[in-house]
């Protein structure tokens, strides 16, 4: 069997998932990898046939999306092409991580495209969202990838095809411990906006991993340095807790190592907004913005005494056995449907 797998690659969530779903889905079949995006900072551990373009929202310095870059660096006709002529009729199977330029040439050519995500669960309407709607935000977010059918991921199994996070092997075989310093990863804020914040913290050490720079530094108690993903396990392994924007995986990840987690939602992004109302009934903590009007919230996060671990389950197997069985019976082994425990919230 053939199988396109589509991820998304603005940010690095999607790619440290794919990391684990990857040698899921190689069991089945002969796996393409599909990247489009050019906003991820980690590297993944297998081949990629279509390293494409996309359509990436850039990430901007004062806590949200910059809409004028990311308009200007949207290639319009590139994008266009790339969608009538990625050939997704030559598969047998296409697995989408809210990935826009095969779902879009799904669409068009009438094929399947079948959604592993957390966007898609996050739509759910059984999935926590914030009191006031973003509209904008949730139609795009809604037609941005559109898909034939979805299994997701997020906190909770809030509905069916709603499954708990994928938690890396690498993050798994951690041995956490309370060093005492705070893990920070901020992508939206620039380095200057993290400084000038958090140095107004006597006393506490903050490791701060930074996508606009390229040179470490220090000043007072902040420790900037370039995202590295053995580094940042190391300082996310070792500390009392992790200031995070608020996507998915790196808060789940943290969760499961028992870390306080505070996490602040990108601002104009409806995800982010959703994720961190969710965040808060698993115990995290959330504040809206990183300026001076918060700083009290950080205080009293940082007096706050560890939680406990969240062992989130390791399902992948049981979700691709289940989507293999569903959308290619011929080519599996087991020709009844995988049992997956999951319960409705």
């Amino acid at each position: 069997m053939k199988i396109l797998f589509a991820i998304q690659g603005t940010g690095n969530g999607h790619l440290s998932r794919a990391r684990d779903v990857y040698p899921e889905l190689a069991k089945h079949g002969e796996v393409d990898v599909l990247i489009s995006g050019i906003q991820a900072d980690v590297d993944v551990p297998f081949p990629v046939k279509y390293k494409l373009y996309g359509m990436s929202f850039i990430f901007g310095k004062k806590g949200g999306v910059d809409i004028l870059q990311t308009a200007q660096k949207l290639k319009l006709f590139k994008l266009i092409k790339d969608i009538r002529t990625l050939p997704v009729e030559k598969y047998d199977l296409i697995i989408n991580d809210f990935e826009a330029v095969s779902a879009w040439a799904c669409k068009m050519k009438k094929i399947p495209c079948i959604s592993l995500s957390h966007q898609c669960a996050v739509l759910n309407n059984n999935a926590p969202q914030p009191k006031e709607t973003d509209w904008m935000g949730k139609t795009v977010l809604k037609y941005y990838a559109p898909v034939t059918d979805a299994y997701g991921f997020h906190f909770k199994a809030y509905a069916e095809n709603i499954f708990t996070p994928v938690i890396r092997q690498e993050v798994r075989d951690l041995n956490p411990s309370n060093e005492g310093h705070y893990t920070v990863y901020l992508p939206a804020y620039d380095d200057d906006t993290i400084v000038s914040n958090l140095s107004k913290f006597d006393g506490v050490k903050w490791e701060v991993f930074s996508k606009h720079n390229k040179e470490p530094f220090t000043f007072k108690n902040v420790q900037i340095q370039p995202i590295e993903n053995k580094a940042f396990m190391r300082s996310m392994e070792k500390c009392a807790g992790v200031l995070c924007g608020a996507g998915f995986e790196g808060p789940a990840e943290a969760m499961y190592l028992g870390k306080k987690v505070m996490v602040i939602p990108m601002l104009q992004q409806y995800e982010q907004q959703c994720n961190a109302v969710a965040a808060v009934t698993m115990g995290a903590h959330f504040i809206k913005q990183l300026n001076v009007k918060y700083h009290n919230d950080i205080h009293k996060w940082i007096a706050l005494e560890q939680p406990g671990k969240i062992d989130f389950p390791n399902q992948i197997r049981e979700i691709v056995t289940l989507i293999i069985n569903k959308y290619a019976p011929s080519f599996s082994k087991d020709p009844q449907p995988a049992m997956v425990a999951v319960h409705q919230a």
